[in-house]
């Protein structure tokens, strides 16, 4: 509920301070008052777009502040906790206009975008007139409209949810369709390139392990053949033999030289005793050096094999392994994809099937709640002396959506046996004026947390018919609060708070006021509405007539 305004240099409005009541607030005054600007004044805090020129002639600023009661309940809560700003139960909204144009916004004392005041306006305050282009007069928000009044939120949500299925499951299905297009495009070579590569078989680390035993095979046979022939010097044709022959020899003159030759005997037999020694460790050297030829061959052949893969499919040589099992996996996604496309079809047609299952059960309950809405503004346009004129609401085929499948309209016909059509287009604008406020009624339901405004509704009609529109706006106000500018004296009769706006002259400025009226006051008011520029006694009799 809006609490207070507070205007600073705001076109003609020097200083304002407006305190609002709970119930039918009215405010009147002269064309080109300022009432108007008071509306401007509060989009701008509201963070609405409108004029830009909103500062007052040779100002450096305007200044808007305005405050609200917001209960527990209250969305907007919410929409301060997304933001991250204060929640307490009064929200003060705040908002600078520079001379060039800067904007600058405070919510509850803290620096806030017009995105964030533009979401709060939505929970806080509803504005409707003949140039309604935020509410009922579009046609793109009748079909929200409609589900509000006929309150299948739940319902709402499972097509919602429905839809995201049917989505996902035409995506899954759409994506595996190009999928198998493009690997049908490289049947060829996918076919051709994972034989190859599962025919060699590539191990990750492979080509280091073959790389160093082929280089251990090279080594070995460069090296092999000197020790081949160490060994073959240290053997019987080499060193051993004439050792041996020597040791014989000697053994065999020992006797005749009485005992000389034994340290040369014993130091022989040492000799050959290391000598054996050194030529078994040759031998277990040449026998570990030993390697098969084709082993070589072999190896190398697989070395090169793995490497020319690598260069023609343009990876390391470790990554073919892993370059094999995509391969084959994109392969067996080819060779399994009629199976696969089979059941993502099927698994999009019940997706599908469930969306329009639960998208018919909501086109039956809106065509239900149609009918209901229908009725009871039709009820409503008695009173308003619009008994004649008729209200359909027509649902007609959209295309499927995450709202369903329907597009809702409102129209009307002002005449039996006129055709009907949009609101805008058919009703005349006293006829709009009433129109909107029947459904206004109809669609706002008791306990609202949000506050109504009515600009100039009632422009167009007078007499009885501005008397009733009057008192369904009394009514309407009832349940909640509701400010009205008004030109109808009938209206401002059924007021519960009510305001004047006026503009004085002073020098060679023009200033805007508004004025809190007090009984005698809003009799006065009344009669000057009545009656004009002169306040009779007959005038006041009326306007009191009028207040009842």
């Amino acid at each position: 509920m809006l609490r207070g305004l507070e205007i600073r240099n705001m076109l003609i409005i020097d200083r304002l301070d407006l305190g609002f009541q709970p119930g039918l607030n009215v405010l009147t005054g002269e064309t080109g008052a300022g009432k108007s600007i008071l509306l401007d004044s509060l989009g701008f805090v509201l963070g609405w777009r409108g004029r830009a020129d909103l500062v007052r002639q040779g100002q450096a600023q305007g200044e808007v502040s305005a405050w609200f009661d917001i209960g527990a309940d209250h969305p907007a809560r919410a929409v301060l906790e997304a933001a991250g700003l204060p929640v307490a139960d009064e929200l003060i909204l705040r908002r600078i206009n520079t001379a060039d144009g800067r904007k600058t916004a405070w919510i509850n004392d803290r620096r806030a975008s017009g995105e964030v005041l533009r979401a709060l306006s939505d929970t806080l305050v509803e504005l409707h007139g003949q140039h309604d282009d935020r509410g009922l007069l579009n046609p793109r928000g009748h079909r929200a409209l409609l589900d509000a009044f006929a309150d299948h939120d739940g319902l709402r949500g499972e097509v919602r949810a429905a839809w995201r299925v049917a989505r996902q499951a035409d995506t899954a299905l759409a994506e595996a369709r190009a999928v198998m297009a493009e690997l049908a495009s490289e049947e060829d070579f996918l076919r051709h390139a994972v034989a190859e590569l599962e025919a060699l078989a590539p191990m990750p680390g492979e080509e280091a392990s073959l790389d160093a035993r082929r280089r251990q095979m090279q080594a070995a046979e460069r090296q092999r053949s000197d020790i081949a022939r160490a060994a073959s010097a240290l053997g019987r044709d080499g060193a051993e033999g004439p050792l041996n022959d020597a040791l014989r020899w000697l053994e065999g003159a020992s006797d005749a030289v009485d005992g000389r030759l034994d340290d040369a005997i014993a130091a022989l037999g040492r000799a050959l005793g290391e000598l054996g020694e050194a030529a078994d460790g040759v031998e277990r050297c040449l026998d570990a050096l030993d390697f098969d030829p084709l082993e070589l061959e072999r190896v190398e052949e697989r070395l090169f094999t793995m490497r020319g893969l690598g260069r023609k499919h343009g990876v390391a040589v470790d990554e073919l392994a892993d370059l094999t099992a995509r391969l084959a996996t994109r392969l067996a996604t080819l060779d399994n994809g009629a199976r696969d496309i089979a059941g993502l079809e099927q698994a999009a047609a019940a997706a599908r099937a469930g969306f329009d299952a639960v998208a018919g059960r909501l086109s039956a309950l809106r065509q239900s709640a149609a009918q209901r809405l229908d009725q009871a503004v039709a009820a409503e346009l008695a009173p308003l002396k619009m008994e004649r004129a008729r209200f359909e609401t027509r649902l007609s085929a959209a295309e499927p959506g995450p709202e369903g499948r329907d597009e809702v309209n409102f129209t009307v016909a002002t005449n039996p046996g006129a055709p009907a059509g949009p609101l805008a287009r058919i009703a005349s604008g006293g006829e709009l004026s009433r129109f909107l406020l029947a459904l206004k009624v109809c669609l706002t339901g008791g306990g609202r947390d949000m506050t109504l405004i009515f600009d100039e509704i009632d422009r167009g009609v007078g007499g009885a018919t501005a008397d009733a529109v009057g008192r369904r706006l009394r009514a309407l106000a009832d349940e909640g609060q509701v400010l009205v500018v008004t030109h109808s004296p009938q209206v401002a009769a059924q007021a519960t708070h009510h305001w004047r706006v006026e503009k004085r002259v002073s020098g060679d400025q023009t200033f805007s006021n508004v004025l809190a009226l007090d009984l005698d006051a809003r009799v006065d008011e009344i009669a000057w509405m009545l009656s004009g520029d002169s306040i009779t006694e007959e005038a006041r009799a009326a306007a009191r007539s009028l207040m009842g």
